[in-house]
């Protein structure tokens, strides 16, 4: 048994299929194929059942990629630890994020992290956070930005910062004149929601609980800029997180924009990885870095300054478009 044979049947157990993982190993599909034969042979158990369409793990089958994971995951710690200790700054980061956070918060980290950190290789997964959760737990990602709670005890949660949510309206909306909200407000409202999966869907719900109201029967979105458009053509009205209403997010007509009185409902972002990690001590100091993002950026009102990475545009005023 070696460490490339344990790769393979991994690779297997992700793709169930032999070309495929073939493929994402970089051999042919008869190589592959054959080393899981002589892995078999060697264990003295089947670890796939092999159909005309996919490959199926078996019992033990499933165990054994368990641990094969964590071999490798092992494998990679001690070659980080290798890595760090000559050059505690450069190597490869595979960072995690959900997308209703990601494409708002990286135009504000990325020139962040290149200057700080030139010779560090980031590689980004956008994934919605059960997905991020497991390629944690599995070794394939090195940490995760994610909203709190996260429930693991295997796994350490550094908090970033609290993000603010506001209400977006179209203009018609009776709501659209208020310079500012308590959350009773929303009672009796019917709120536009995302499909299941999203965290910010359950943090939206829990939101509309409080506030006594319910989600707008009929349509649930996909992604947070569908909510935006879904409101700009006055058919509801949905929460927004702070950083989705600053630029470089483009402006949507016939939307504005409404602050909650403090306490304003919010969503708690953490920096998450493995308590066993090699690269703890970096992932610190990374996540120092991200918790100096200027508080404008943290208030749906306050104009983005100079010097941020990104375009600076008008503040966005208490009752205004969507910047």
């Amino acid at each position: 048994m070696n460490l490339r044979d344990l790769r393979y049947l991994v690779a297997l157990a992700e793709h169930k299929h032999f070309g495929r993982a073939a493929e994402a190993s970089f051999v042919s599909q008869p190589t592959l194929s054959t080393q899981i034969r002589k892995l078999e042979d060697e264990l003295g158990v089947a670890l796939v059942e092999r159909t005309p369409r996919k490959v199926l793990l078996t019992e033990v089958g499933h165990e054994i990629v368990a641990r094969a994971r964590d071999v490798l995951n092992e494998v990679e710690q001690i070659k980080a630890i290798a890595r760090r200790t000559v050059d505690p700054e450069s190597g490869t980061l595979r960072l995690g994020i959900f997308p209703t956070l990601g494409p708002y918060l990286l135009p504000h980290l990325i020139p962040r992290i290149r200057e700080r950190f030139p010779r560090l290789e980031l590689l980004l997964t956008e994934e919605k956070t059960e997905a991020v959760l497991r390629q944690l737990r599995e070794g394939r990602l090195d940490a995760g930005i994610l909203a709190l709670p996260v429930h693991d005890h295997q796994l350490h949660a550094e908090f970033l910062f609290e993000e603010p949510f506001v209400l977006a309206v179209p203009d018609g909306n009776p709501l659209a004149t208020r310079t500012a909200l308590r959350l009773q407000d929303l009672a009796d409202q019917s709120v536009l929601l995302l499909e299941d999966g999203h965290c910010l869907r359950d943090q939206a719900l829990e939101v509309c609980q409080l506030a006594g109201a319910g989600e707008k029967a009929g349509f649930r979105a996909t992604s947070l800029e569908t909510l935006r458009q879904m409101v700009a053509a006055n058919v509801g009205i949905t929460l927004l997180p702070a950083l989705a209403v600053k630029p470089p997010v483009p402006q949507a007509d016939n939307v504005r924009l409404i602050a909650f009185r403090k306490p304003a409902p919010s969503r708690r972002i953490a920096m998450v990885w493995r308590k066993s990690s090699a690269m703890a001590g970096f992932l610190k100091l990374l996540a120092g870095l991200f918790r100096q993002l200027p508080p404008e950026l943290l208030d749906p009102h306050a104009d983005v300054p100079a010097g941020t990475g990104v375009p600076a545009s008008a503040p966005i005023e208490k009752a205004g478009a969507i910047g």
